[in-house]
């Protein structure tokens, strides 16, 4: 199956690595314009001119998406290089472990409240355009108490729960809003790959988990994004679709 996304307008929000990047290199590869943001200056050109290959209209700035601020000046700017917004992806995280005072304030700034501020800076370009969507990138840690990451859990249980609240509240503005869940991905540079050397019995035993004896791949979890994006989901809002090979079932 191929998308076409010719002529869309999409942003994505932590766009520069990992299952953000290959998000971002989906739509464009499909045909989209495409703006990312990072924190990381270095990773986030890299990406960028991975992005400009396919040939459409790219943009890129550095966005703290821990800061309100900063999110306010990235997104008009994204909206204003594209010409528009059809397509939100929020995808960051903070990934704050355990059940510290860093570990939540990580997570309730970056995964819920970047959340919540881009879609908010979004919501008049979305409202303009025809077809458009927001899709939340949560996990499969939001369906299952968790003693190692017990905060990065709760607050991808909250993006499960508010992307639903989201749906109903911009169901009638015909924006859909949907939540991809992914387990546990491996890309280069990424926690799983250093899991490997640094903790090999955790990674062992979450490989382990998983029916297909892999872990996932970040490109496994854009073609969802895309499908909820593509017209083919047209019908679909307010869901929460989980890739994660079975994981959920060990």
């Amino acid at each position: 199956m191929s998308f076409d996304f010719k002529g869309k307008r999409v942003v994505v929000a932590g766009g520069s690595r990992g299952i953000g990047r290959s998000i971002a290199l989906g739509f464009a590869e499909a045909g989209a314009s495409v703006s990312i943001c990072a924190r990381g200056a270095d990773t986030l050109k890299a990406t960028a001119a991975e992005i400009g290959r396919f040939g459409g209209t790219v943009h890129f700035a550095p966005c703290d998406l821990a800061s309100a601020p900063s999110i306010a000046g990235y997104i008009p700017d994204a909206a204003k290089a594209l010409g528009g917004i059809d397509i939100l992806v929020n995808n960051a995280s903070g990934f704050g472990q355990g059940d510290t005072e860093e570990g939540w304030e990580a997570g309730m700034q970056v995964d819920i409240m970047a959340v919540v501020r881009a879609s908010r800076a979004a919501l008049p370009f979305l409202e303009q355009a025809k077809g458009s969507s927001i899709i939340n990138i949560a996990s499969i840690s939001g369906f299952r108490p968790s003693l190692r990451t017990a905060a990065y859990a709760a607050v991808k249980a909250a993006v499960i729960n508010y992307t639903t609240s989201q749906a109903a509240a911009l169901s009638r503005k015909g924006i859909r809003v949907n939540c991809v869940a992914p387990g546990s991905v491996e890309f280069p540079g990424g926690t799983w790959e250093a899991r490997k050397t640094t903790d090999p019995t955790l990674y062992n035993r979450v490989l382990g988990s998983i029916p297909f004896d892999r872990l996932g791949r970040p490109e496994e979890i854009a073609n969802v994004v895309l499908f909820l994006a593509s017209p083919l989901a047209s019908w679909v809002t307010a869901q929460t679709i989980i890739a994660d090979g079975g994981q959920l079932l060990g």
